[in-house]
């Protein structure tokens, strides 16, 4: 049999499950004779097939229905079963063609009847069986990866929300970016609202973890946050009724979340800050950047008493504030030593770019991290910028 593909690439690998030694020998004669390339292999019964089809992963299964230990179509269950890529096309006998017609319906790419079989019209049927058997993969896998885009769009929605601001004047940019080669977004979060006393509440946090499940539970706790926030709660308070609902939500007791939750007061001098276990931020002053980590309490989740002590901070006229998750820093940079980025080179690059504002100031950042440690994009990235703007 030949080895060589038509595209120069190995030759396909096709099981032919048959329990007649005669018609075994037809078919890899017609098989021989019909232009088609392929590497056959030879099983006598479903428990061999089974064998086969794990060992061997072939890319078509030439499947004889009547066979010693199969009962109707027991053995085109089992075979689509254990198919996985694989094409399957069903050999009838010529009493049977009703039988071809069914196990396409039930899943079989096509059938074919003994003793009706040409060599052209085998090597034919059992080419486009496998392209019809992989335009259905691309369709699924189309389909798949739409859900999934559809999904994380309705994630995305919950997770950066627009901003909810009403006569403060207050600039907000936000750049969130998902781990390289990943189709889900994580539990990185973020959200800004202005209550009725004028104040503006925001809020960074992060999951642990990353996939959806850890994605809701994000969109669960910025959403309660934005409610408890407009109920008049902040700080410990804030905290507390966070850390019961995450307690309720999460899937699994080793889930933590930090946070970090801060006030801007009115008079765009003041704010007010509470850390749960997450990174420091960014301060802009006319002078250029600085990190703030002011004292903080533990993460929420963690099995320890949890208390959160309120940090005073004041902005020069014209400061601003950056927050950021973990994914942001946590990078390898590359060469043979094992140097992380750490929050302190993130500092060094940030103050590069303390000439730009808001998105600009975002973006080039990201893309300075990117550029500096290019191959360890391994978690989600938030980022949101908070700046008063010039009074008139």
């Amino acid at each position: 049999m030949p080895h060589a593909g038509e595209h120069g690439g190995p030759a396909p690998l096709v099981l032919l499950v048959e329990d007649d030694p005669q018609d075994a020998l037809i078919v890899r004669e017609l098989l021989e004779d019909s232009g088609l390339a392929v590497r056959l292999e030879w099983a006598r019964s479903v428990k061999q097939a089974r064998e086969a089809l794990a060992r061997l992963r072939p890319q078509c299964v030439l499947l004889d229905l009547d066979l010693p230990d199969a009962y109707e179509f027991s053995a085109l269950s089992a075979v689509l079963e254990e198919a996985g890529d694989a094409a399957v096309v069903v050999l009838t006998g010529l009493a049977e063609e009703q039988a071809g017609l069914a196990a396409v319906t039930a899943g079989a790419q096509d059938y074919l009847v003994k003793g009706r079989v040409e060599a052209e019209w085998l090597g034919r049927a059992l080419r486009y069986a496998m392209q019809r058997k992989q335009a259905e993969q691309a369709a699924v896998a189309l389909n798949a990866e739409r859900v999934r885009a559809r999904e994380n769009a309705r994630l995305e929605r919950g997770l950066l929300p627009t901003p909810l601001l009403e006569t403060m004047p207050i600039q907000v940019a936000s750049r969130y970016q998902a781990s390289r080669g990943s189709l889900t977004l994580g539990g990185d979060f973020f959200d800004v609202v202005e209550s009725d006393d004028k104040v503006v509440h925001a809020v960074i946090g992060d999951v642990c973890g990353h996939g959806p499940d850890e994605a809701a539970l994000g969109v669960c706790l910025r959403i309660a946050w934005r409610a408890l926030v407009l109920s008049g709660l902040e700080g410990g308070a804030l905290l507390r009724q966070l850390q019961r609902i995450l307690d309720a939500e999460r899937s699994s007791p080793e889930i933590f979340v930090t946070m970090s939750t801060l006030v801007l007061e009115p008079d765009r001098r003041t704010v007010r800050l509470w850390r749960a276990g997450h990174p420091g931020m960014l301060v802009h002053t006319p002078g250029g950047i600085d990190l703030a980590e002011p004292a903080q309490g533990p993460a929420l989740g963690l099995p320890v008493e949890s208390e959160w002590e309120q940090h005073l901070m004041e902005l020069p006229p014209g400061g601003g504030l950056t927050l950021f998750t973990d994914g942001l820093f946590e990078r390898r940079l590359p060469g043979e030593r094992a140097r992380w980025l750490g929050e302190e080179g993130l500092l060094e690059l940030a103050r590069r770019r303390a000439h730009l504002d808001g998105q600009s100031f975002i973006d080039a950042l990201v893309e300075d991290v990117e550029t500096a440690a290019p191959e360890t994009a391994a978690d989600d990235l938030a980022v949101v910028h908070l700046r008063w703007k010039d009074e008139l």
